[in-house]
């Protein structure tokens, strides 16, 4: 029996090796052919009596399998939206069967006879790890990763996740693995007992057909009649002990936003009483309820699909040839430039890192030596690849040493004038046919561009910091910026694995202007009397990851000083509130300018202390009574502001493409993940109940909460802003 994606090699001594390597792809998948494959696969393993064990393995170079198939994921919401409005109850029974394939098929290997072990030779996410855990035996290789990721995209483990980890775990630790998604290394999950041995990369199928020879149990303990639960019978003293806090700590990490989090709780509870079969049955009945919900359908949208399209380069030109970028120069060696630095060399790009002064570029790269550091230290990084990484930057003062790069990035300060300069000074060097790029966070490129000889050539890139963590770029087009900038910008993107979108020009163009509304939100609360600590909470509550008050002092509130000062300066003194200005000046000028100055909105001091706010916030205005103060229409305010700014940006034509406001809301400043994003926290609800939100809310605060004329256009015809402006068709450039 011959299969597409798999070919079987039994050996001697019976030893079935099955390798997983989809043809035209460069990573495996889980699609409805594989998993009927796989299906008659362990069929003909358990009725071939030569076969006295198998190993499944991949042939894909650094992955065993990345999950699940965008098209099938689409296909399986697309199917049900479109069954459910003609025949509810046949929709639901058909997502119920739908979402239990992976996880029968992955009790039928379990239970097959034959023992089986997993090769885990890279990547192993979601799915793919489901199957292993399955399996009788597991051995990685030491450059693996694996994970159940899938609660960060608003669902749960639905192929026996909730089930065999709370199995082979504490209930504790399984549920933070569960709850959070974390991606495992090798020597992690080896330490967990969550596979049974880590090996070099060559020495994997060895090692596995070893696991084989000394006799592995084709039963699963959770088989065995006298198994017993890591953590003891829930309805015991040590499950006593365990279930309420568990229920309390989901509340505080939740906020109760996260359906998909809720019913993991549930799942792990329930089928924790049960022998797991019926288990696997409560696991697929809470899969199904979570695929319904609306938090699921924009999660996966915009942090599976989108994030996904975008960062293969949906946005690319596609007439543009590759740009085949092997050095780039970064003008500023602070903590941004060193930053990106670090991410260029990390992406394999050769970089050289400018700065005024010898000591300064040197310090620069003092900032990658560090982080590769801390790497090594954790194990995700070896001692060779970090010397590799590190001779990849060149500190130096000489800007003739950026004359053959490709692209230059220009990460000065924030400051019209110094950037102007800096960029003189690449011009005079730059070869013709290289790409300059201004790492801006407000200033508009247009304006930049004015001192670049070759506007075509000029393009930004916004990145956010710590630039090593921070997912999303913003790569903004100036109105000269030409296809090949673009291109070029993205393909750096891509080398360096960022998440870009692409938006026209603009005074802060997307992610500032929706933050800058979440932070003046918090100015006109403060000036409300709004006491500051129900402020924070009620961000945290509504789902941002940081209070407004504590992002502000991550940002440098003399940064948010400097801005207001070249937004008056640029579009007149009436473009800021006042009673905002003079909050702010007053704190600079007090020397309260954030984290880095050791007090801003909150004083920080020495460690192992927590920071907490400051005091003098409720003197410098009346405090009301927090009884008196609606803590739902606080949370309100803040997504609302944020997606009304974003609405905002797509009615002008600063983004085009809605996947590029939610995935860059997600990734560029944390908004509320639950809901997909600022646009699909705008389409989950309707138009038209986002409308009478904003008139409720514009009657009570004012006109900044005005719905824009698109969204009353909108909200009357029942549209929403994925029919309005289709992602499949959204041009690189505004129409």
């Amino acid at each position: 029996m011959t299969y597409e994606n798999f070919t079987i090699d039994t050996d001697a001594d019976g030893i079935a090796l099955v390798t997983w390597d989809m043809p035209g792809r460069s990573m495996n998948v889980f699609t409805a052919e594989v998993m009927d494959q796989i299906d008659r696969i362990i069929d003909q393993l358990a009725a071939d009596e030569a076969v006295k064990g198998a190993v499944f393995t991949s042939g894909k170079k650094g992955s065993f399998t990345g999950g699940a198939d965008l098209k099938t994921i689409s296909a399986m919401f697309e199917d049900f939206h479109a069954e459910v409005g003609r025949n509810r109850e046949a929709a639901i029974a058909t997502l119920f069967e739908r979402a239990g394939r992976m996880s029968w098929l992955w009790r039928k290997l379990e239970t097959c006879g034959k023992p089986i072990v997993t090769a885990i030779n890279g990547t192993c996410m979601g799915g793919g790890f489901e199957m292993a855990l399955a399996s009788h035996g597991r051995v990685a290789a030491r450059s693996a990763q694996m994970g159940l990721p899938e609660v960060k995209v608003g669902i749960l483990p639905g192929a026996g996740g909730t089930q065999r980890i709370p199995r082979l775990l504490d209930t504790q630790a399984a549920l933070a693995l569960l709850t959070k998604g974390s991606t495992l290394s090798a020597d992690e999950a080896k330490a967990m007992g969550l596979i049974d041995a880590v090996v070099g990369d060559g020495d994997l199928v060895d090692a596995a057909k070893a696991l084989l020879k000394k006799g592995l149990s084709p039963v699963k303990p959770w088989d065995e009649e006298r198994f017993k639960l890591p953590s003891g019978p829930i309805y015991s003293p040590q499950g006593a002990k365990i279930w309420p806090a568990v229920a309390s700590l989901y509340r505080k990490e939740t906020a109760d936003n996260y359906p998909a989090v809720k019913c993991i709780v549930k799942s792990v509870y329930e089928g924790l009483l049960l022998p797991m079969d019926q288990a696997l049955r409560v696991e697929q009945r809470y899969f199904t309820e979570v695929l319904q919900t609306t938090e699921a359908r924009m999660m996966i949208r915009s942090l599976f699909v989108s994030a996904q399209a975008l960062a293969k380069g949906a946005r690319r030109p596609k007439d543009v040839p590759p740009s085949n970028l092997r050095k780039v120069g970064i003008v500023g060696a602070g903590f941004m430039g060193a930053g990106i630095a670090f991410v260029a060399a990390k992406g394999g790009l050769d970089v050289v890192l400018i700065d005024q002064e010898q000591a300064a570029a040197d310090k620069g790269k003092a900032h990658s030596q560090k982080l590769v550091e801390g790497l090594v230290a954790k194990g995700r990084m070896s001692q060779s690849e970090a010397e590799a990484l590190l001779a990849r930057i060149t500190p130096t003062a000489d800007y003739a040493a950026l004359s053959d790069a490709g692209l230059v990035v220009e990460a000065v300060f924030e400051d019209r004038d110094v950037k102007a300069e800096v960029t003189k000074k690449v011009a005079a060097v730059l070869s013709a046919d290289a790409v300059y790029a201004s790492n801006t966070s407000t200033i508009p490129i247009t304006s930049l561009a004015e001192t670049f000889d070759d506007p075509e050539r000029f393009i930004g890139i916004h990145f956010f910091s710590p630039v090593d963590r921070m997912q999303l770029t913003e790569v903004i087009l100036g109105e000269k910026t030409g296809e090949k900038a673009l291109a070029v910008a993205l393909d750096f993107v891509r080398a360096i694995k960022k998440t870009p979108i692409v938006v026209n020009d603009s005074r802060g163009f997307f992610a500032n202007r929706c933050v800058l509304r979440y932070m003046n939100e918090a100015y006109d609360m403060l000036v409300e009397g709004v006491p500051p600590a129900m402020i924070e909470n009620a961000a945290k509550f509504a789902g941002m990851p940081v209070g407004p008050l504590a992002l502000n002092d991550e940002t440098a509130v003399d940064l948010s000083h400097r801005i207001m000062k070249a937004t008056m300066r640029d579009m007149g003194e009436s473009a800021v509130d006042p009673r905002h200005f003079k909050l702010v000046e007053t704190m600079t000028s007090d020397g309260r300018l954030g984290r880095k100055a050791g007090k801003g909105f909150y004083d920080y001091p020495e460690k192992p202390a927590k920071k907490k706010l400051w005091p003098g916030l409720k003197e410098m205005f009346d405090q009301k009574d927090p009884q008196t103060v609606d803590f739902t229409e606080l949370k309100q305010r803040f997504l609302v502001t944020m997606a009304l700014e974003a609405a905002r940006t797509m009615e002008e034509g600063v983004v085009t493409d809605p996947r590029e406001a939610d995935v860059g809301s997600i990734f560029g400043f944390g908004f509320a993940p639950y809901t997909g994003g600022t646009i699909s926290y705008i389409d989950g609800m309707g138009a038209k109940a986002f409308v009478a939100l904003c008139e409720k809310l514009e009657a009570r605060f004012g006109e900044r909460f005005a719905p824009t004329p698109l969204l009353r256009e909108m909200a009357r015809s029942g549209e929403t802003f994925y029919q309005r402006f289709d992602p499949d068709g959204a041009s690189a450039r505004a129409a």
